[in-house]
């Protein structure tokens, strides 16, 4: 989050400040479309999103490999002894086999097609795999759409609207989408004045089906997604549940383009009435231990941890996380819970991608390939497991992970949307932060970083920054050479 709001400012006075009546935004990777979506709902120019698209799938040993998530799986392997880190190296080296974002449904192809959802691309075109020649082609008729939204005054405001950002939390769900996107699409909204809360994925998302057969949740990779018949097809399957009205960039709503639609691999996506799993949006989780939420993406996480109890393991900071995680002597068997604070939007600085802890070598090495874990930073899109993330507030703004002590026990109930410190509240008040969380925050003395900290907000509003809550307009009042 430090880079993706640098990104959104750099991005927003570069369209302002610039002599262009319309922007062509290119992004690709995960936080690279929410920024400049972010920068082009502040400047409210017309403007349309060309995805960068996803890579062609590598193999390894004659086994496709998901970029990332396989990342996650095999060095799981290698550090429970039972593939050699040779083998590891080949089979990193055999995953990235061209131009292009990653191939699972992690964060990149998530903001693709969530954005497709908006209304803010060519209907039909994220999810096109990088190399595909469809791409060029349908860059050349954006290039002439932009033509058109400049002409007729189409700005980002008529097409993001409340309906739009339902539509995307549908879709979200439906994908098996990354958790990464509540917090964009909350910092978006946000821009925009659009009223978008957390509770609101719960409420639209966490009782969508899930129809996408993709890893981290799944099997297959995003070229098999676009063999299958795309996200329009998938959208058709939900159509009941979308906003009829919702505008795209074309000028007619996203549902005008479902009707044409076909599932072509019933493996890869399916109909609605033969889901993967039958509710898997993001779920939302409240209690003392998350006042303002954190959340939990259950198609991701394992069946047997969604309701658990467990004794927590505490890491003031990921540098500690590291040290001892390995310890033979380290006091964790796989009932326990793993906490990692210190790493929120203000705490690493930066809101970092570390919530999806490894597991210590010795379970490992017993079998145990999940545990429950507990962060107020986030995970990577492409990753899985039982992790409840965005604890808000965070611990350095706070929160109540802070005074988290290694020995408590901690309920996890996703089913019952909560998430709670078995420790009364008269202990909790007379509980401080420890010292070791508090020497691990190191606030920032200059530069970005330091106004990046002062200004950030928390993760269930979408840790956007404070002073670019709203809309900048495209007026420069004074020339300023």
């Amino acid at each position: 989050m430090l880079w993706r709001n640098m990104a959104a400012m750099a991005t927003e006075e570069m369209i302002r400040a610039n002599p262009i009546d319309g922007v062509v935004l290119l992004g690709g990777c995960d936080k690279t479309i929410p920024s400049l979506l972010m920068a082009a709902a502040s400047v409210d120019l017309p403007a349309v999103v060309v995805p960068g698209g996803p890579m062609k799938t590598g193999t390894f040993r004659g086994a496709p490999l998901g970029c990332g998530t396989d990342v996650w799986r095999l060095s799981e392997e290698t550090r429970g002894g039972s593939l050699s880190e040779e083998d590891f190296l080949s089979s990193e080296s055999s995953m990235i086999s061209s131009r292009g974002h990653c191939n699972t449904m992690g964060t990149a192809s998530t903001m693709a097609l969530v954005t497709e959802a908006l209304g803010m691309t060519l209907p039909g075109v994220a999810g096109t795999p990088a190399v595909d020649s469809r791409l060029l082609e349908n860059s050349y008729e954006t290039g002439r759409l932009i033509v058109e939204l400049v002409a007729n005054e189409r700005r980002p405001s008529a097409i993001m609207r409340e309906g739009s950002f339902r539509n995307a939390i549908v879709a979200l769900a439906a994908i098996g989408g990354s958790t990464n996107a509540v917090v964009h699409l909350l910092a978006i909204a946000g821009r925009l004045g659009v009223e978008l809360t957390l509770d609101d994925f719960d409420r639209i998302g966490s009782r969508v089906p899930l129809l996408v057969n993709l890893q981290p949740a799944g099997t297959y990779l995003m070229d098999d997604f676009q063999r299958a018949g795309g996200f329009l097809s998938v959208l058709r399957e939900v159509r009941d549940l979308l906003d009829p009205q919702a505008l795209t960039v074309t000028g007619k709503p996203l549902v005008d383009y479902l009707d044409d639609a076909r599932i072509w691999d019933h493996e890869v996506i399916r109909v609605r009435e033969t889901p993967i799993e039958a509710e898997a949006g993001i779920a939302v989780l409240r209690g003392n231990l998350a006042p303002s939420g954190a959340v939990i993406k259950p198609a991701a996480a394992s069946a047997h941890l969604l309701q658990h109890r467990g004794k927590a393991v505490v890491f003031d900071s990921i540098e500690e996380m590291h040290a001892r995680i390995d310890d033979p002597n380290l006091d964790v068997d796989a009932d326990s819970v793993l906490v990692l604070r210190g790493c929120g939007p203000r705490g690493y600085p930066g809101m970092p991608e570390v919530a999806n802890m490894p597991l210590p070598t010795k379970l490992l090495e017993q079998g145990v390939r999940d545990m429950v874990r507990i962060c107020d930073g986030r995970m990577s899109g492409t990753a899985y497991g039982t992790v409840v993330l965005h604890v808000a507030p965070e611990a350095a703004a706070q929160g109540p992970l802070g005074i988290v002590q290694t020995g408590d026990y901690i309920v996890l109930d996703v089913a019952g949307r909560s998430l709670n410190l078995e420790v009364s509240e008269e202990e909790l008040r007379a509980r401080s932060p420890s010292q070791a969380m508090i020497e691990a925050f190191a606030k920032p003395t200059r530069g970005w970083e330091r106004l990046y900290v002062e200004h950030v907000m928390q993760a269930d509003t979408g840790a956007d920054l404070d002073f670019l809550r709203g809309s900048s307009g495209d007026q420069v009042s004074r020339e300023s050479h």
